[in-house]
């Protein structure tokens, strides 16, 4: 296990090399760091610009032989978001490590959680929310799916998709009060009411009659967040979701 005084630690080695790294021209931290709140839990998340597109691979290639060689890297694996590279390091010390390498063009911020090191960084387009109705919609999706693998016998892939509901429903709660939505981000900051009405959708067993009551509860659940969403389309569709449990 990592010590918060080990990962600020790293974290300083980190940036301290990508100063010395005439290709890199910019540099951020990101996540919770960037916003003052991180904890004992938290993970070191960089983004770096490029002066030039054509030298990113380099840089990304050079910065990963440290990470193994002097910083203790097990593992990685990338993640490609546009025209930003991330590269995502498993530390010995079970710390995480998210570097993204961007072309200049394209450093800057799209969220609140972005602290300029060094660097002059660009106006970027931040990204906004989805629409609740865009989530709700898989929700009743999943929903069918559920029902089906419930008379196919299907029992996990029936607490899979129950699962699935569940989550596309706090999701868009996360959305109707403002808090981050991705990844389950936001839900333990959701008001006590919203995740309670919830917890009768957790699944207790893989029989079926309890796979049915999940299903009730969970569609009952997605009704009510439709009705928030909108109302009109609530009216149409509820009948016949009401009756998937």
């Amino acid at each position: 296990m990592f010590s918060a005084e080990e990962r600020d630690r790293l974290r300083e080695q980190i940036i301290a090399a990508a100063r010395a790294d005439k290709r890199i021209t910019g540099a951020a931290i990101t996540g919770s760091a960037a916003l003052g709140n991180q904890d004992e839990w938290s993970d070191i998340d960089l983004f770096f610009g490029m002066a030039k597109e054509a030298e990113l691979p380099g840089a990304l290639s050079d910065m990963t032989e440290l990470m193994y060689s002097e910083h203790g890297a097990l593992h990685h694996f990338d993640v490609v978001a546009g025209p930003a590279t991330y590269r995502v390091f498993l530390m010995a010390s079970t710390l995480q490590v998210d570097l993204a390498f961007t072309p200049a063009s394209s450093f800057g911020a799209v969220t609140p959680s972005f602290k300029v090191l060094f660097g002059e960084p660009v106006e970027r387009e931040r990204y906004l929310p989805p629409a609740a109705m865009s989530l709700l919609d898989y929700g009743w999706l999943y929903a069918l799916h559920a029902r089906s693998s419930i008379q196919r016998g299907k029992v996990w892939q029936a607490e899979y998709m129950i699962g699935m509901v569940r989550d596309q429903v706090l999701a868009a709660a996360c959305v109707r009060f403002g808090l981050p939505w991705r990844e389950a981000r936001g839900m333990d900051r959701l008001p006590a009411e919203e995740k309670h009405r919830l917890e009768a959708a957790l699944v207790r067993s893989l029989e079926p009659v309890e796979l049915r009551r999940a299903l009730k509860a969970v569609t009952d659940c997605l009704v009510d967040e439709i009705e928030h969403a909108d109302p009109a389309l609530a009216k149409r569709i509820a009948p016949a979701l009401r009756e998937l449990g």
